[in-house]
């Protein structure tokens, strides 16, 4: 069994020697906590909660396809937000991405994430190819 590192064009990676995305091993993906952040490094794809949890979820899509799965592939996520007030927001966007099972989670309010205009993290695990098609 190896780790194998999962990269995709539509997501930018960390610097060298910070962290990974996604890594595979044994048909396991883990996936890193996902902001918005755009490809620049600075930029934030989303003003509110809704529209960053769209964002990550479409890195979370582009990671699992290019490691060979499917969203219907992910059972946990763990889901950080700076306003729980606000979570209907990201329950609406996680139901534009999943259907039948959703995955197990757990939405946690945080005071801070890696900057301020940061609203929502998301990490997650995913078993490629067990997923209903």
């Amino acid at each position: 069994m190896e780790i194998r590192r999962i990269t995709s064009p539509s997501v930018a990676e960390a610097e060298p020697g910070l962290w990974s995305n996604c890594l595979v091993v044994g048909g396991i993906a883990y996936f890193s906590g996902l902001t918005a952040r755009g490809m620049d490094g600075k930029s934030i794809a989303g003003a509110d909660e809704y529209e960053q949890t769209k964002a990550i979820f479409e890195k979370f899509k582009a990671l699992i396809e290019a490691a060979g799965g499917a969203m219907a592939d992910i059972v946990k996520i763990n889901v950080f937000v700076t306003r729980i007030q606000n979570r209907q927001q990201v329950w609406k966007a996680r139901r534009e991405f999943f259907t039948g099972d959703f995955p197990a989670s757990a939405l946690v309010e945080v005071s801070n994430l890696a900057s301020p205009e940061i609203l929502v993290e998301i990490e997650g695990v995913a078993h490629i190819g067990a997923g209903r098609r």
